[in-house]
Formats: C-alpha cells, structure tokens, sequence
C-alpha cells in the first residue's frame, strides 16, 4: 500500500488507514516511534513498569488490607545496635 507525506503545519504526517491501524492492534492515540535500518516503525507502546501499583496500593491501604504479609523478625545482633 503507498501513501502520502503530507504537510501538517511545519511537519510532515502520514494518514493511516483505521482498518490497518486495527489489523495491528494501533487502537489508542499513541505509538513508539522508531527507525530499524531505513524504515520508520510504530509499534503499540509497552505497558509502563509498575503501571497502576499507586492506585492498587491505595485501594488495599483505604480497605485496611494492607498489613505486613511476613511478620517482622529481628536479626540476632539488632539488639546490640545503637541508632
């Protein structure tokens, strides 16, 4: 399939076709951008690590879920540490 660089104020753009798009799962508003060897490549972009632990941890805080899965346990020398 070929398509048109077109001029978009002082960039230049491709219109991609919305069956293309989802034949390749591109369904959000953004893409990861590359260049591989003398090709231009958009890719779904990667899930962000550790996306939505803040409002996960928030959730189990404001249930009350959120204690301590191991109890705490000293080592053996703490007890002659000094803070």
């Amino acid at each position: 399939m070929r398509a048109t660089i077109r001029k978009i104020g002082n960039s230049q753009g491709v219109i991609l076709p919305k069956p293309v798009l989802a034949q390749v799962g591109l369904t959000g508003s953004e893409v990861e951008m590359t260049v591989e060897r003398d090709s231009i490549v958009l890719r779904k972009p990667k899930k962000q690590v550790r996306a939505g632990w803040a409002e996960a941890s928030k959730a189990l805080a404001d249930a009350g879920d959120d204690k301590l899965t191991w109890p705490e346990f000293p080592n053996d020398d703490d007890a002659k540490l000094k803070w």
